[in-house]
């Protein structure tokens, strides 16, 4: 049974009279446990496409479909944002830590929309940080750490709320080579243990990681290569 099912999804954009098709009738399943990436050039609709899949936005027109049950994308943002924060966990390629607060209170975050005691988070966050390599780097702020420590901790955040499900956007764009293969380990590795990881990326090297491909140009799925 597919975890994520996309049926016929599209996403206009409305400025005055003009209209621009970011998403063009996509249709894609992902099965729980896999690892996909959805690739295409800047501008190709997938960052969208990413949006949608993971409750960031609605879609103009189709339907989300998460454990096989439909996303009612007329629900307000705050039980949207509510099933976001149970099934989705997010890596971005800029990071989007906070720079004032150290790594251990960045990955607590999250833990605000879950009735988690505040003692239970930062164990769990703690825990979080040891299994990513951070165990001694916990009290630092990202401006403290390196570019692959700092995509350590995002990757932390996203687990804390234990999502079955983690988007990662371009997760080593901003990284050097061999950053890039380590974050890489670790999202292949939480993949082994059975979470469904779905990546977006325009390298074809970030893609080979993944069983399967979905490729994206002017908002339309062009083909799946295997």
């Amino acid at each position: 049974m597919p975890i994520i099912e996309l049926k016929n999804v599209t996403k206009t954009y409305k400025s005055g009279k003009l209209s621009v098709n970011a998403v063009c009738g996509i249709s894609i399943k992902v099965e729980k446990g896999e690892i996909i990436a959805i690739m295409g050039p800047s501008g190709s609709g997938k960052s969208t496409l990413m949006h949608i899949i993971g409750l960031l936005d609605r879609p103009t027109s189709g339907d989300l479909l998460i454990d096989n049950k439909k996303i009612n994308m007329s629900m307000p943002d705050s039980k949207l944002a509510k099933i976001r924060s149970e099934k989705i966990g997010f890596i971005f390629q800029q990071f989007n830590l906070l720079n004032k607060m150290t790594a251990l209170s960045n990955v607590v975050m999250p833990t605000i929309y879950k009735k988690i005691g505040k003692k239970s988070a930062q164990e769990r966050a703690v825990n979080l940080l040891s299994e990513v390599g951070l165990k001694n780097r916990i009290k630092h702020k990202p401006s403290e750490l390196s570019g692959g420590e700092t995509q350590r901790v995002a990757i932390a955040r996203a687990l804390i709320n234990d999502p079955d499900i983690i988007l990662a956007d371009e997760p080593t764009g901003n990284l050097d080579s061999k950053s890039g293969q380590e974050i890489m380990k670790v999202l292949v590795d939480l993949n082994k243990k059975g979470k469904t990881i779905i990546l977006i990326t325009h390298d074809q090297k970030i893609a080979d990681y993944a069983k399967r491909t979905y490729k994206i140009m002017d908002g339309k799925l062009i083909k799946e290569a295997k």
